[in-house]
């Protein structure tokens, strides 16, 4: 039947059939090539659109939870988490919750005696660091059921899961509670059982 050739070879000569096939080839070359640049372009914005670390500290200066998407020796680490507190602690409720600082821009909110500070590049987001944060809290209140201080100390363990749920190498991957928390529920479940 006319209607059932092969849709990879034309219906001309062989001439025309090889040049057909040089051109399969270096479309399927140039494909190759563009979903390689599309996947490197990918990586090269999700290394600068991040967030740099995420830390919970205390008003009294002490780090509750440190978390860090890149790497920073221990030392700097020390060093970092000092002026970051100093600089949002010396702040009054009144002013931004954003500040300029250094090669990053710091985002924080207050939740009674506790700061929750990420560090993010200039080009992300901060409205959305800022309600990353917020919801960040609100899934901590749901798992704990008003949670506190302590909680944050005793169950570190909970609170670095429910961090990892949110944010994976500094790109925010996910918000929803429900979906959040799912991990956490089925290792509760296994532990009581």
């Amino acid at each position: 039947m006319p209607g059932n050739r092969s849709p990879r070879r034309p219906a001309s000569s062989s001439g025309t059939g090889k040049r057909w096939r040089a051109h399969a080839r270096e479309g399927r070359n140039t494909l190759l090539d563009s979903c390689t640049l599309h996947s490197d372009l990918l990586l090269r914005s999700t290394k600068t659109d991040m967030i740099k670390f995420f830390l919970m500290v205390n008003k009294q200066g002490q780090t509750r939870l440190s978390r860090y998407y890149e790497h920073v020796e221990i030392k700097k680490r020390t060093m970092l988490e000092a002026e970051v507190i100093k600089n949002c602690l010396s702040r009054s409720k009144d002013q931004c919750s954003f500040i300029e600082y250094k090669d990053f821009k710091l985002v924080y909110r207050q939740y009674a005696a506790l700061f929750v500070v990420a560090g993010i590049d200039h080009t992300e987001n901060e409205m959305a660091v800022y309600e990353l944060i917020h919801n960040f809290v609100e899934v901590l209140d749901k798992y704990f059921s008003r949670v506190s201080e302590l909680d944050i100390m005793f169950n570190l363990d909970r609170v670095h899961i429910i961090l990892d749920e949110m944010v994976l190498n500094g790109c925010i991957v996910e918000t929803n509670r429900n979906r959040i928390l799912a991990p956490l529920l089925v290792l509760d479940r296994v532990a009581e059982s």
